[in-house]
């Protein structure tokens, strides 16, 4: 190597050297990237008090998705008449159900059981009354296809596809689905962003949060001798635990036993015959709202859901007395049991979400 070739071979070197150094200090100075935290606080509604809500790896949610979900949860293109949104069966006024016996679909088709209450679903791991789907995204298509919104494409209603690409011909919502998912609204787009904005949907805004977090003055003193008594003497808890006043659990109480063909509820998902004529226990939150009650609206009023409950339910064989004997072995008397119904009564929710401008 000559002199000259090995002044040039080490100039090069260290202006590498520079280069590189100059580089490592410039990225250090810089802000780092930004990573997002299960412990950042979400900018949607939790449970003070209670376990984060899960979120499927595969549908994380973000502001843009739950705003284009709120839109579609409430616009009735979706249904397959044109006549429903999903919040025509989840109405405030009636603690998010419709306040009928049994839900109406579309093209008025008369459905089998009640709306449930969809007060902090997105804690649900199993939805429905008889808890057949265990994801809230699965959930949302089979109430859109089935009876609820009626798209089936059967008897020449459109079917879930139909309404989607009517949905990528209005401005508003191509525009959204595109920034949110990439691409065009389809059943599973739709589904997840219906979802996010449902996980949304949480009992923040209430007396019986408020109580739970130590302001004892949310619940009147009439109120709180009626929880005394369901919690510590009728041991209603035993069901209806937590702040979400749900154990989330399956229990037979007797409901429509009595019919010659009954609705065997949890049976039919499971499999085991010791589930015939179990529904999932509902949320009490909103619960002075959401009359009729149980899965078959087949009672009217609080009074006598309370003495059904109260006198260890409805005789049958696949009973739950395990967990009703404790109300049944409490003897209540008339003003114990009118005390429960006040605080029932005092477990209402305030449901602060707006209907949205629809595209």
């Amino acid at each position: 190597m000559t002199l000259c070739n090995f002044f040039e071979v080490k100039s090069h070197f260290w202006i590498l050297m520079v280069v590189a150094i100059f580089s490592v200090v410039f990225v250090g100075c810089g802000n780092p990237p930004t990573e997002k935290h299960s412990s950042e606080k979400p900018a949607w509604p939790q449970l003070q008090g209670y376990e984060a809500m899960p979120v499927p790896l595969d549908n994380p949610m973000t502001e843009e998705k739950v705003a284009l979900g709120k839109q579609l949860y409430y616009d009735q293109r979706l249904s397959g008449d044109g006549s429903r949104s999903c919040y025509s069966c989840h109405l405030k006024e009636y603690g998010l159900t419709d306040g009928k016996p049994v839900a109406i679909g579309a093209f008025e088709k008369t459905l089998t059981r009640s709306s449930p209450s969809l007060w902090n679903v997105g804690y649900h791991s199993e939805l429905y009354w008889d808890g057949r789907s265990g994801a809230l995204e699965k959930q949302v298509k089979g109430a859109w296809s089935g009876g609820n919104m009626g798209a089936s494409g059967k008897n020449g209603a459109p079917n879930m596809d139909q309404i989607c690409e009517s949905l990528n011909e209005i401005p508003g919502y191509h525009e959204q689905f595109q920034s949110v998912f990439g691409g065009p609204a389809t059943p599973d787009t739709v589904a997840q962003a219906v979802a996010s904005f449902m996980r949304t949907i949480v009992a923040t805004d209430s007396a019986w949060e408020r109580f739970n977090n130590g302001d004892q003055s949310a619940l009147s003193t009439r109120a709180q001798n009626g929880w005394k008594i369901f919690t510590e003497k009728a041991k209603c808890t035993n069901c209806h635990d937590g702040l979400l006043l749900t154990d989330l659990q399956y229990h037979n109480v007797g409901i429509g036993m009595d019919k010659k063909n009954p609705d065997i509820g949890r049976s039919k998902v499971s499999g085991d015959e010791k589930d015939t004529g179990a529904f999932k226990t509902p949320t009490l939150l909103d619960v002075g709202r959401s009359a009729p009650y149980f899965h078959d609206g087949s009672i009217a009023t609080l009074e006598e859901a309370v003495d059904l409950m109260a006198s260890g339910g409805k005789a049958n064989k696949w009973l739950d007395e395990k967990n009703l004997k404790d109300a049944k072995d409490a003897n209540l008397s008339d003003e114990e049991k009118a005390d429960i119904v006040v605080f029932l009564q005092e477990l209402n929710v305030n449901y602060p979400i707006e209907a949205p401008t629809l595209p």
